[in-house]
């Protein structure tokens, strides 16, 4: 493992919240001056790969959390873009219904679903 892989890991362990690569990366220039960005996405793919992380895809970024956090899912509002997380039965009924009525095993692992939080509704 490499000294830049290393300060990856350690930070991603470290911070145990959802980041972007160019998040980790701002965070790695402080810490390694000069790091290759290809570095830091060659790593977060190889640690997705392996299952150390979870990478979702939201609005056209990907964003990444440390797989021991579990499966959950979020709610993002498109307008102020917070972010709440919920559990990962909520989805239950809806993989029974497609098993029952489709005969399709989804694989709802770390969904987002966008939308409107009930403050920016308010302000409708």
């Amino acid at each position: 493992m490499t000294p830049q892989r290393r300060l990856i890991v350690e930070y991603i362990n470290d911070n145990r919240s959802h980041l972007t690569a160019d998040e980790l990366i701002h965070f790695l220039e402080t810490r390694a001056p000069g790091i290759n960005k290809s570095t830091v996405y060659r790593t977060l793919d190889l640690l997705e790969e392996s299952g150390c992380v979870v990478k979702s895809e939201i609005d056209g970024h990907f964003i990444y959390h440390h797989a021991e956090e579990g499966h959950h899912h979020h709610l993002v509002c498109r307008v102020c873009g917070k972010t709440r997380d919920c559990n990962e039965n909520i989805f239950s009924g809806i993989k029974d219904t497609l098993v029952e009525k489709y005969g399709f095993q989804a694989d709802l692992k770390h969904v987002m679903i966008t939308g409107l939080c009930s403050a920016c509704r308010k302000k409708m």
